[in-house]
C-alpha cells in the first residue's frame, strides 16, 4: 500500500509539472488531459483505499519515506499517516478537485478575453491554471497525509502559496492583486502563531512525529511555562496552533481575506473555499485532538471563536449583492460551525460537516459560476432574476445545494449541522451556552441569506438587459455534469455517512476524546438509524427556526419582490445603522487598512525619511564624504609652500617627541 499512497500524492504533482512547464508545447487539450488524468488517478486510488478501510479492515499506515536530516536528536522526515481520518479527507479532497478540473474546461474556455489583447501576460493562461489547481491538490494531500509537524507545515505553506497564485490569477486586475496580497499577509499572521506552536512542540517533546508527541502529551498536562505570568504548556501549544487555523480556516478576526479572494476564477472558489484549504484548520484541530483534550481553556477559546464567526459573518451575507460573496460569507459561517464542534470535542461531527459541506458548497460555487457564464460574467444578483427557465440544470442543482446548506431534512447538511448544535448543547465547557445561542440564531440567518440569493437569482422578473437575456442558455456538459454529481452527494452523503462517522467507531484510532468531553454520547445512545434521526430533527427548534427563515425569505424575496422589485433595497435602507455596520463588515477592513496598513506605511516613512535619508544618506554616506572633504580642506591649509612654516613644524614635532621620550 505504500506505493499506492505515494502514487496518490505524486499523480497530481506530475500533472502540474507537465501542464506548467510544457503547456505551451502540448496545448490546451494536452494540459487539461494530463492534469485531469493525474487527479483522476489520485481520486480513484483514494476511493480504493477508502473502500479497503470500509470493507476489508485496512490497518492504518504510519511510516517515514525519506529522512531529510537529524538535528540534535530531532528527525525531520517526509512520511505518511493514513488512518480513517486521513482517508476520508483524501477521498473528499480528490473527488472535489476532480469535479473542479472537469468544470474548469468549460469555465476557462474563453479565458483569453480576460487578458489585454496587446499583452503577452495571458499567454498559456489556460494551461497555467490547470497546473496551479493540480499543484494545489498535491499540496493539500501532503498536508492531510503528513505524519509529522514538519511535513504538516510544508503542506500548510504550500496551499497558502498556491492559493496566492490562484486568487491573483487575473494579474492585470488591481482588485485581484490586492486580494491575493491581503490573503497572503493575513495568513502570515496566523502562520506566525502556527510555527511558534510547532517550535514549542519541538522544544518540549524533542520530536516532530505525531505518534511520539501524542504518546508523551499526558506527561506534560500539568507543565507550566513562564508566559503571561504562567500558563499551561498544553494551552499555549494548542492556542498557538489554533491561531494558524484561524488564518487558514478564516476565523474572526483573521477572516477578512476570504471574501476578497472571490476575485479569482470561480473554480478556485470551489476548490479552495469549499473542501480544501479553508478546511485545513478544521482537519488540523481534529488531528491534534490528543493535545486539545488536555486543555479545556484551549477548547473554550476554540468554541467561542468558532461560534462568533458562525453568526456574525453570516449576517454580512444578508447585505451582499455579489453572488460569489454571498456564498463566501456562507462559507465563513459554516466554518464557524465546524470549529465550534472542535471546541465542543465533537470532532466527529465537525469532520462530518466538513465532508457534507464540501459537496454542497462546491456545488453552490460551481453553480454560481454557471450563472456567471450565462450572464457574461455579471455577478450582481440585482441584475438577474427569472433564470430558472433558462438554466434548468443549474437551477435544480443550486436548489439542492441551498436546501442542503440550510439543513433541510433528509439532505446532507441537516444531519451534520443538527449534530453540531446538539453536541454544543451537551457541552459543559465554558462558553458552550454562548455558542449554543449563536449557532441557533445562525440557523435562521443561514436560511435568510441562502434563499434571498436563490429567489433573487432564479425567480421573479428578469432584470438583465435584453442582449444578455437573448443569449441566456444552459452551460455545456463539462460544467453541468460536476453539478449533477455534487448535487447527488449533497442529497445522499448524510444518509450513508452518519452511522459510521457520527455514532460508529470510524474515528476510534484517529481521534481522541476525553470521557468528560464526550458530547456525542447522547446522540449515540438515542440513535436508531438515519430515518429516525431525521424524523427526530423535525421536532427540534432548529428545524422550526430554519423553516421560519425559509418562509420569511420566500415571502420577501419571492412573493413581495414580484410586485415590488425594490423591496431588497428598501429593507437595507430601513436597516439604517445595522445595514451600515454589515456593509462595512463591522469595520474590520477599515481598521486593518488604517491601523495595520496605515501604521506600516507610517513606520516605513519614518525609516525612509529618518533612517534612509537623514541617517544613512545624510550622516553616513554624504556625511562621511563631507567630513573627508572638510578634513582635506583643513590639511591643504597646512601645505603653504613656505620653508619657515615647515621648519617650525619640524621643531615642534621634535620637541613633542623628546617630551614623550623623557616622560617615558
Amino acid at each position: 500500500m505504500e506505493k499506492v499512497y505515494l502514487t496518490i500524492v505524486l499523480a497530481p504533482l506530475i500533472g502540474a509539472i507537465v501542464a506548467g512547464f510544457f503547456g505551451g508545447r502540448i496545448g490546451r487539450r494536452g494540459a487539461h488531459s494530463v492534469s485531469i488524468l493525474g487527479v483522476s488517478v489520485s481520486a480513484a486510488l483514494s476511493l480504493y483505499v477508502l473502500s479497503r478501510f470500509i470493507w476489508h479492515g485496512q490497518a492504518p499506515f504510519n511510516g517515514a519515506l525519506y529522512t531529510w536530516m537529524v538535528s540534535d536528536g530531532i528527525r525531520f522526515e517526509v512520511g505518511f499517516l493514513v488512518d480513517r481520518l486521513t482517508v476520508l479527507m483524501m477521498a473528499t479532497v480528490t473527488f472535489v478537485s476532480l469535479m473542479v478540473h472537469l468544470y474548469t474546461i468549460g469555465y476557462m474556455a474563453d479565458d483569453e478575453h480576460n487578458w489585454p489583447h496587446d499583452s503577452k501576460v495571458g499567454t498559456n493562461s489556460y494551461q497555467r491554471f490547470f497546473s496551479y489547481i493540480s499543484l494545489f491538490t498535491f499540496s493539500m494531500l501532503m498536508l492531510v497525509m503528513s505524519n509529522n509537524f514538519m511535513q504538516l507545515f510544508f503542506g500548510w505553506e504550500a496551499v497558502g502559496l498556491v492559493s496566492y497564485l490562484l486568487i491573483g490569477f487575473w494579474s492585470v486586475r488591481e482588485s485581484a492583486i490586492f486580494a491575493n496580497l491581503k490573503a497572503f499577509l493575513v495568513n502570515r499572521v496566523g502562520d506566525f502563531g502556527f510555527i511558534l506552536g510547532i517550535a514549542a512542540v519541538a522544544m518540549y517533546f524533542s520530536s516532530m512525529d505525531y505518534a511520539q508527541v501524542f504518546a508523551r502529551a499526558p506527561q506534560f498536562a500539568q507543565t507550566q511555562v513562564a508566559v503571561f505570568g504562567g500558563v499551561s504548556l498544553m494551552t499555549l501549544i494548542c492556542v498557538l496552533l489554533f491561531i494558524g487555523a484561524m488564518g487558514k480556516s478564516a476565523q474572526v478576526p483573521l477572516h477578512v481575506w476570504l471574501p476578497d479572494s472571490m476575485e479569482g476564477p470561480t473554480p478556485i472558489s470551489a476548490l479552495i473555499h469549499a473542501a480544501t484549504m479553508v478546511t485545513a484548520g478544521v482537519f488540523m484541530l481534529a488531528r491534534m485532538s490528543p493535545l486539545y483534550e488536555l486543555s479545556e481553556t484551549a477548547l473554550s477559546f476554540v468554541m467561542i471563536i468558532g461560534a462568533t464567526t458562525a453568526l456574525f459573518t453570516g449576517l454580512i451575507g444578508l447585505v451582499q449583492s455579489d453572488i460569489k460573496r454571498v456564498i463566501a460569507y456562507s462559507t465563513l459561517s459554516q466554518l464557524g460551525y465546524m470549529v465550534t464542534a472542535m471546541g465542543a470535542s465533537a470532532y466527529a461531527a465537525g469532520i462530518f460537516h466538513l465532508m457534507t459541506h464540501a459537496f454542497f458548497k462546491a456545488l453552490l460555487f460551481l453553480a454560481a459560476g454557471s450563472v456567471i457564464l450565462a450572464m457574461h460574467h455579471v455577478q450582481d444578483i440585482r441584475t438577474m432574476g427569472g433564470l430558472r427557465k433558462y438554466l434548468p440544470i443549474t437551477w435544480i442543482t443550486f436548489l439542492v445545494g441551498t436546501l442542503a446548506l440550510t439543513g433541510f431534512p433528509g439532505l446532507a447538511g441537516s444531519f451534520s449541522k443538527d449534530a453540531i448544535i446538539e453536541a454544543v448543547e451537551d457541552s459543559t465547557i465554558y462558553g458552550a451556552h454562548y455558542a449554543e445561542i449563536l449557532l441557533t440564531i445562525g440557523v435562521v440567518v443561514t436560511a435568510l441569506y441562502s434563499f434571498r440569493l436563490y429567489f433573487l437569482v432564479f425567480h421573479g422578473k428578469e432584470r438583465m438587459d435584453e442582449h444578455t437575456r437573448h443569449h441566456l442558455h444552459e452551460s455545456p456538459w463539462v460544467v453541468t455534469v460536476p453539478l449533477v454529481l455534487l448535487a447527488v452527494l449533497s442529497a445522499v452523503s448524510g444518509w450513508m455517512a452518519i452511522e459510521p462517522l457520527l455514532v460508529g467507531d470510524w474515528f476510534k484510532d484517529a481521534i481522541t476524546v476525553a470521557p468528560a468531553h464526550d458530547t456525542l454520547m447522547k446522540i449515540r445512545d438515542d440513535f436508531h438509524g438515519p430515518l429516525q434521526y431525521m424524523l427526530h430533527g423535525l421536532h427540534s427548534e432548529v428545524f422550526y427556526l430554519s423553516m421560519s427563515g425559509t418562509v420569511i425569505a420566500g415571502l420577501i424575496w419571492w412573493f413581495v419582490h414580484s410586485f415590488n422589485p425594490r423591496i431588497d433595497e428598501q429593507i437595507q435602507k430601513y436597516g439604517g445603522p445595522i445595514t451600515w455596520v454589515l456593509e462595512n463588515k463591522y469595520g474590520c477592513d477599515d481598521f486593518n487598512q488604517r491601523v495595520f496598513g496605515g501604521g506600516s506605511q507610517s513606520v516605513g516613512r519614518v525609516f525612509w525619511k529618518g533612517g534612509d535619508q537623514v541617517l544613512i544618506d545624510g550622516a553616513i554616506v554624504n556625511g562621511s564624504a563631507h567630513s573627508v572633504g572638510r578634513l582635506a580642506g583643513l590639511m591643504s591649509r597646512l601645505q603653504t609652500g613656505l620653508l619657515y612654516h615647515y621648519a617650525i613644524a619640524m621643531i615642534v614635532g621634535l620637541v613633542g617627541l623628546l617630551t614623550i621620550f623623557v616622560a617615558l
